[in-house]
């Protein structure tokens, strides 16, 4: 199962800036039929960080939405949504 159902939020400053601080969990990034990546962390630190262009592939493959889930388990969680879902940015799980 990916993430739980949801409704997307557009990724965007605002719907970045909508979510609270100091949530840890995964999210996902992704535009209509390809997941673009997968990470984990403080949700809206690092989703901020995407939307300042801190990876260039996540940049060049230009994600419309986001999805999120918050979890304390959220490397093991992290792992196993990039081996479900196969974002192309996630090509390598440590």
């Amino acid at each position: 199962m990916a993430f739980p159902q949801q409704e997307p939020r557009p990724f965007t400053r605002r719907g970045v800036e909508n979510l609270n601080p100091d949530q840890l969990g995964c999210y996902g990034l992704y535009r209509p039929g390809v997941w673009i990546y997968v990470g984990s962390g403080d949700l809206r630190a690092r989703l901020l960080d995407h939307l300042n262009g801190d990876n260039s592939c996540i940049t060049r493959q230009g994600p419309t939405n986001f999805v999120g889930v918050v979890t304390n388990d959220y490397i093991n969680e992290e792992k196993r949504l990039i081996l479900e879902l196969n974002p192309v940015c996630n090509r390598k799980v440590g």
